[in-house]
């Protein structure tokens, strides 16, 4: 930690105005291609980021995690006021600190149905971002520490994945009542799992010897005693630098102050779905219409830039102990995925069992017990599709996030049978010597089930796809995650994902992380590498 301290401290005490490559964004898949790229000692690499240090006990002890909610290690985003939602305003919280989201969330690895890499592969013409080719990844990158699987798991990799040792009896009664309900039960809830119509599973966790452990910390931290990679903190992004139509260099706050860094190479943005189109669109990169609004000059119109928003959405289900019992982990040890329809080519609801009562929106009029525990009864594939648009050209103003949440009717039908599930579920024999009895939603008839839904309905997180590859008019970036019509511009984070994927998406941000610097890696040379000379200020 000395070494890393010291020579980063040395590093931003005289600190370059000019790298090979500079990443924006130290989240679950900036992190991986700042290290990625780092390890050819010839390549200089800055790594931008708006938060600051991970090292407290709210980001590193795995049951602190609802401590970040709100707190200067979370951006705090809200949606504006939906009309789906009674007029509510979701709060979307997205990680403001060393290792992004990885650093907040609630530590599950989900890595994705294989239907929904066959999608991105079809979508962007390119069978690399297929599923046998994901697997190669996933062994890559994993330390998976459960049973073999040789073919879908890996073993040495970066990514430390494991299952709690001794879960929760709740956690063994939700797999009993998956089971009794005709649900099967597998080893882990990735692997064979991901390719079938569904299942039940211990979740595969991202803790080690009892502390998180953030994508920054496995790929990020080991590298920054290394002269070539530069992590600043407190470095808020701007916009990107463009000479003509090339990416030459980003603006950003650091510590107050506006700095310019020339990138000789790229620039590659993984700021997450809502700041990189942010970014994006403030540097004259996005619908001229929405440009134009703000007096913002079009250097290339990409209608895509801030469309096609999508994010897991969820309705927490409440059940009160007849004892006071135990939280593992980071309080989540199970999951289920399932269909709502049979002729689905994947599951589309999504269950995330919390060991502890989750409060509900206020407008619910129903409060948690003192001791119980939540299911979030989700929606896997929502049809939903929301946008971001700009308040004004200042990199201070915010941006407005219109989710359009539950606007599909396919999505309310959903979130019908994933309630309905979640109720069968739960008020199951098998939660028999456990549960008191259901607190939430208690509701009974159609009308009162859907005020419960709208009125309840909160988010996973799990925002993304707002600057998607693909080959349509409404992409932004190719197969090579390249932004179209800007040279040296790459994405690389949840928002190039072409639709949401079944589970939680830090997994898959770790891939994109992956994929993207295997193509910088491959399209200059690097282990080969020669800095470039005389690059543009």
């Amino acid at each position: 930690m000395y070494d890393v301290a010291r020579n980063q401290a040395g590093l931003r005490e005289h600190l370059r105005r000019e790298f090979d490559f500079i990443v924006c964004g130290a989240g679950s898949s900036g992190s991986v291609v700042a290290a990625r790229l780092a390890e050819d000692r010839n390549a200089q690499v800055l790594l931008l980021e708006a938060g600051g240090s991970d090292e407290m006990p709210a980001i590193t002890e795995p049951g602190q995690w609802p401590l970040n909610l709100g707190s200067s290690n979370d951006w705090a985003f809200q949606g504006e006021p939906a009309a789906t939602l009674n007029g509510r305003r979701l709060p979307l919280s997205m990680g403001k600190a060393l290792g992004g989201g990885s650093s907040i969330n609630v530590m599950v690895w989900a890595r994705g149905h294989k239907a929904d890499w066959e999608y991105f592969a079809a979508e962007s013409g390119d069978p690399a971002w297929g599923y046998q080719s994901v697997l190669d990844y996933y062994r890559r990158i994993e330390d998976w520490q459960g049973q073999a699987d040789p073919l879908r798991r890996g073993r040495g990799g970066p990514v430390h994945v494991e299952q709690p040792a001794s879960p929760q009896p709740i956690a063994g009664a939700l797999l009993d009542a998956a089971a009794a309900m005709g649900i099967p039960t597998f080893a882990s809830p990735n692997g064979e799992m991901m390719e079938a119509a569904g299942g039940a599973a211990i979740a595969d966790l991202r803790i080690r010897d009892g502390r998180r452990q953030s994508v920054y910390r496995s790929y990020t931290y080991p590298r920054m005693n290394q002269s070539n990679l530069t992590v600043l903190t407190d470095a808020l992004v701007t916009r990107v630098i463009l000479d003509g139509k090339k990416a030459v260099g980003i603006e950003a706050m650091v510590g107050g102050q506006l700095l310019r860094f020339a990138a000789r190479c790229e620039v590659v943005l993984s700021l997450g779905a809502l700041h990189t189109p942010k970014v994006l669109m403030q540097s004259g990169i996005g619908p001229q219409q929405e440009l134009s609004l703000h007096g913002i000059k079009t250097v290339q119109d990409l209608p895509g830039v801030g469309q096609n928003h999508q994010d897991h959405l969820a309705f927490g289900c409440t059940w009160e102990y007849l004892e006071p019992q135990g939280v593992g982990g980071s309080g989540c040890e199970a999951t289920i995925y399932s269909k709502s329809d049979s002729r689905l080519p994947a599951p589309d609801l999504l269950h995330c069992q919390l060991e502890f009562a989750v409060p509900p929106p206020q407008e619910v009029g129903i409060g948690p017990p003192e001791h119980g525990w939540s299911m979030f009864a989700g929606l896997a594939q929502p049809k939903s599709r929301g946008q971001l648009r700009l308040s004004g050209a200042d990199p201070s103003d915010p941006i407005l996030i219109e989710l359009n949440s539950l606007s599909e009717p396919e999505d309310l039908a959903a979130a019908f049978k994933t309630i309905e599930l979640c109720r069968e579920l739960g008020n199951s024999d098998s939660f028999r010597s456990l549960v008191k009895g259901e607190v939430a939603p208690l509701q009974r008839d159609r009308l009162g089930m859907e005020r419960f839904i709208r009125n309840s309905a909160i988010t996973y997180w799990h925002q993304s796809c707002t600057a998607k590859m693909g080959r349509d008019a409404m992409s932004v970036v190719d197969a090579q995650l390249r932004v179209y019509g800007i040279d040296n511009l790459r994405i690389a984070d949840a928002s190039i994902l072409p639709r949401i994927p079944v589970g939680n998406i830090m997994a898959p941000c770790v891939v994109v992380g992956e994929r993207a610097a295997d193509m910088i890696r491959a399209a200059h040379g690097l282990d080969h590498f020669r800095p470039q000379e005389n690059a543009a200020e």
